[in-house]
């Protein structure tokens, strides 16, 4: 039976997702601002879920219907079959977000969804779910745009960025979904060398390894669509177990990483051991300013410490522009992709971007800026503007 799907994902990498829910036999793919909307069957959402390395959540459409009110928003929720969808001891958490709705408090509404749905339940099975708003069984969303309302059950229950592999974390690690997103807009594929040299708790080394290693992002984890009616178990088990076995065997790959702080270079280790990648990248603590490339081209991918993070204004107005210097002086050959929410960079940094674009890391805007790095070129006036 062919099924309605919204896959979420942050914001600026939608054609990256529709591009892999597309290869994976996703009908009807639409794009929109968050997300791809798309149609399939139980094995393509059982797929989604599992091979989708940028989608933040898959979402099954189980309603849609017109409203006006918070009244016709609850009447609407009451018609849908809630206990041919779930069991009734699961608990429930509910979620609704609008865009352009005239409804008045979306927390009232969202009470008003829970209501509907222990009702339903109640006249046809005596009792109702409980909630746990922390960590529900189940998850009901409710979309509303001006006059429309759709229905959703959350298919993949945590996020799907949560692949199971963070072992440690640091300050405000980036998300994974967003990381193996980059890494799509860059194009990187082994041989080509990948070189990550502020890499933190080694989040763009992790999915890099899982790359090129062909390791399914949701090998290892739970999600919600075993909880739902209609689970096959046994559909569910093939798809995992001819995942499982197309893992190439592990070697040494181009992927390489540094950070100043051995602490933090720590970390990143802790995380590949997690997956058995410790073997397959090669991590050096080094200061990028001080160091150099571990070959003579490839693609550079950086999420620098900004603002706070670094010490401030007068730590920044020096950094910036000495690793401007490093890349035009050590790393021509290379592509360099530096994600910032600092737009400050591009006017410190002194090169010349030859792309730029906007991605979200969760509620924060960013920009991916790439640097293709020829030695003696690409090097701007210090009055040029800053990238808007």
């Amino acid at each position: 039976m062919i099924e309605r799907y919204f896959a979420t994902c942050p914001r600026g990498l939608e054609q990256v997702l529709a591009a892999e829910l597309a290869a994976l036999g996703g009908q009807s793919i639409e794009p929109v601002d968050g997300g791809v909307a798309f149609a399939g069957d139980q094995a393509l959402c059982y797929a989604a879920n599992l091979e989708s390395r940028v989608a933040s959540r898959v979402l099954w459409q189980v309603g849609q219907a017109r409203y006006r009110s918070e009244h016709d928003l609850f009447d609407a929720a009451r018609a849908l079959p809630w206990p041919r969808l779930f069991d009734v001891g699961h608990t429930i958490r509910v979620n609704v977000s609008a865009i352009r709705s005239p409804v008045k408090s979306l927390d009232f509404v969202t009470l008003r969804v829970k209501d509907a749905v222990c009702d339903v339940f109640r006249e046809q099975r005596g009792s109702r779910p409980d909630v746990d708003t922390q960590a529900p069984d189940v998850r009901i969303h409710a979309f509303l745009t001006r006059d429309e309302a759709v229905f959703y059950l959350d298919t993949s229950g945590d996020a799907l960025f949560k692949r199971g592999w963070r072992a440690a974390g640091g300050d405000a690690p980036l998300r994974e979904n967003l990381a193996s997103g980059i890494l799509r807009l860059t194009g990187w594929a082994p041989p080509t060398p990948l070189f990550d040299p502020m890499c933190g708790s080694g989040t763009f080394l992790v999915e890099a390894a899982m790359m090129a290693l062909d390791v399914a992002p949701g090998l290892d984890r739970p999600f919600g669509f075993e909880r739902l009616a209609g689970y096959d178990a046994g559909l569910w088990r093939t798809l995992r177990d001819k995942a499982r076995a197309r893992r190439r065997q592990l070697n040494r790959l181009p992927i390489y990483g540094s950070d100043k702080s051995g602490a933090v270079l720590g970390m990143a280790r802790e995380n590949l051991a997690t997956l058995g990648l410790t073997d397959a990248v090669e991590l050096k603590q080094m200061d990028v300013l001080d160091g150099g490339p571990p070959a003579a081209g490839g693609i550079l991918v950086m999420n620098p410490p900004y603002g706070e993070r670094l010490g401030g204004t007068d730590e920044l107005a020096a950094f910036y522009p000495r690793l401007g210097d490093v890349l035009k002086q050590r790393y021509a050959g290379w592509t360099a992709y530096i994600l910032t929410s600092d737009l400050n960079l591009a006017r410190l940094i002194g090169l010349k971007a030859t792309k730029r674009t906007p991605l979200y890391n969760g509620a924060l805007e960013c920009r991916l800026f790439e640097y293709r790095l020829v030695a003696g070129s690409l090097r701007r006036r210090k009055s040029a503007p800053a990238d808007g």
